[in-house]
């Protein structure tokens, strides 16, 4: 809330309680991605390895080496700040916890923000391999659903309970209308992570979670489908706070900081799929 609007907010005129405006405060793509933390530098490098295959051997002879491919990408570090200052004498004035609220909304901006690289390191990567299911006039089919879940069999993408399914409202209320996804008879009570408030289902070996930072260009909107080692995210510093007092303004300078990246480790493990929001 900024110093020259913060009279809206006397006691006088809205008591204790303040309204945070709708946001997403948390980060919800870091866990289901690869991780890195403590990084040093300007970027890192997550390594891949190659597949192996079996052979015979003659006997007494030697068994075949495999030399398995070693290949690596790397990941960019950005810094991204989110800052706000509070006035002292505007403290005085108001009768709810300003610099609560106005840490807790700096941290947000930031989560936002980390979400949003991994978002666009998934786009980079689907648009680079073309590993895309056009919109075609449709929703969320589940025609779609089975291409991606062919495609993943097809170059062995482990189905170890780490693959997800990013849609966007819209696209789970698609899926609500499939009798498959949403009968309890279909499915069971698989539903994973309810315990960090994720809206997700387990269907067609995908996780499926609801998420509202989908890019989307008139009516189609992108999904993102992507198993856990197939996306990098790398760390330097996650969002911290910094309060300093600054006397030329009579306040404190709050500042929400981070140096995070993204980047796509695996092209067989990350595809888009692009949904017509007003089929």
């Amino acid at each position: 809330m900024a110093a020259n609007t913060i009279s809206t907010s006397f006691v006088e005129q809205f008591g204790r309680d303040v309204h945070l405006a709708y946001q997403r405060l948390t980060a919800k793509l870091r866990p289901t991605v690869r991780q890195r933390s403590g990084v040093v530098g300007y970027r890192t490098r997550f390594n891949k390895m190659g597949t192996a295959e079996a052979s015979q051997k003659a006997r007494l002879g030697e068994v075949q080496v495999n030399n398995i491919a070693h290949t690596n990408v790397w990941c960019n570090l950005e810094d991204w700040y989110s800052s706000e200052m509070v006035e002292r004498l505007d403290e005085l004035k108001i009768d709810h916890d300003e610099r609560g609220n106005v840490a807790t909304l700096l941290g947000a901006a930031l989560n936002r923000k980390d979400d949003a690289l991994i978002i666009a390191a998934m786009d980079a990567g689907t648009t680079a391999s073309g590993n895309q299911v056009a919109e075609g006039g449709t929703a969320l089919t589940i025609g779609k659903v089975r291409t991606v879940f062919e495609a993943f069999g097809d170059g062995d993408v482990p189905d170890d309970g780490n693959r997800w399914w990013l849609v966007s409202p819209a696209g789970w209320a698609d899926l609500m209308n499939i009798d498959q996804f949403a009968n309890a008879d279909y499915i069971g009570s698989d539903l994973p992570y309810p315990q960090i408030g994720y809206t997700t289902r387990r269907w067609f070996s995908f996780n499926f979670m609801m998420f509202s930072g989908l890019p989307k260009t008139g009516d189609t909107r992108s999904t993102y489908v992507y198993h856990s080692s197939a996306v990098g995210h790398a760390a330097q510093m996650l969002p911290a706070i910094d309060i300093t007092w600054q006397g030329k303004n009579q306040g404190h300078l709050f500042v929400q900081k981070m140096a995070t990246g993204a980047v796509e480790i695996d092209a067989n493990g990350l595809y888009e799929v692009d949904i017509d929001e007003a089929a």
